[in-house]
């Protein structure tokens, strides 16, 4: 090979070793002040997507729009009735904490928002949402949907935040099976771009059995203090042994939809304690 042709590798060998020397400060510095470059860029993109489908929605015909209108005040009067029975639970939980003498839960402010980017790797699972610092949203925030968890809030920019996904191998959170109150341990998995998402969970007791005719809800179980008991995270479809024989271990279903989100809901705590 000539030296004009191994130019280009020696200067990225070059500029390798020098990113490698560089500072743990610097670094984190670097990829910050990049981030915010790019951030507008992203928000911009997503923007325009929701004019696009704002524009596509618009080519509906009048029968569409009046039955997707019909359809809508089903469903807002189905919301309508859950929201008073949230209501009354709500004043019969205060009653007994009140008589029993209980500390009230952790309170939280729903701050809806838009997701912006979805980075799906191997290795992690994250998107970028169209809020940030300046809705006072805080780093390890839970992020739900209605289909139950999201993920967390990992890091938080002045307009945008980043939210690891549960289906990331790097999020491990306790969770129960649903009716059980023996917690387990919850990881997300090694998915693959375009594969269903999908968890593990170990420590499972012996008596909990499991298949995909049979599945198991597995939901959060508040221990942590990040996430609220009860929050969906998915269906157990398959447990074996564990290699101490004590417990079991297996597969966890997760939503389908944490892939195609466009809109999620960020629980920030009230209070600071």
């Amino acid at each position: 090979m000539r030296f004009d042709q191994a130019k280009p590798f020696a200067t990225l060998i070059v500029v390798i070793v020098l990113w490698l020397l560089l500072p743990v400060a610097i670094k984190s510095f670097s990829r910050a002040s990049f981030f915010e470059l790019t951030a507008p860029i992203t928000v911009a993109a997503s923007y325009a997507r929701d004019l696009q489908s704002y524009w596509g929605m618009r080519n509906h015909s009048k029968d569409e729009l009046i039955g997707a209108g019909r359809d809508l005040s089903r469903l807002n009067a189905t919301y309508e009735f859950a929201v008073q029975q949230n209501v009354e639970l709500q004043a019969e939980v205060s009653r007994l904490e009140s008589l029993l003498r209980l500390p009230a839960f952790n309170q939280y402010r729903y701050e809806h928002a838009r997701v912006a980017r979805r980075d799906f790797s191997a290795w992690w699972q994250q998107i970028v949402i169209r809020k940030g610092k300046n809705y006072g949203i805080p780093v390890g925030a839970p992020v739900i949907f209605n289909g139950g968890v999201v993920g967390r809030v990992t890091e938080v920019h002045p307009t945008t935040a980043n939210v690891e996904l549960i289906s990331s191998p790097n999020l491990r959170l306790a969770g129960v099976i649903e009716g059980d109150t023996r917690p387990i341990s919850f990881q997300g998995g090694l998915n693959a771009t375009f594969a269903p998402p999908k968890g593990v969970v170990e420590f499972v007791p012996l008596d909990v059995f499991a298949n995909s005719n049979s599945p198991k809800r597995l939901v959060t179980s508040g221990l942590g203090g990040v996430f609220p008991p009860g929050l969906m995270l998915g269906t157990i479809t398959k447990l074996e042994l564990g290699s101490d024989g004590l417990f079991q271990s297996g597969e966890v279903k997760l939503d389908d939809r944490l892939g195609s989100l466009s809109e999620v809901t960020v629980l920030v705590p009230v209070s600071t304690e």
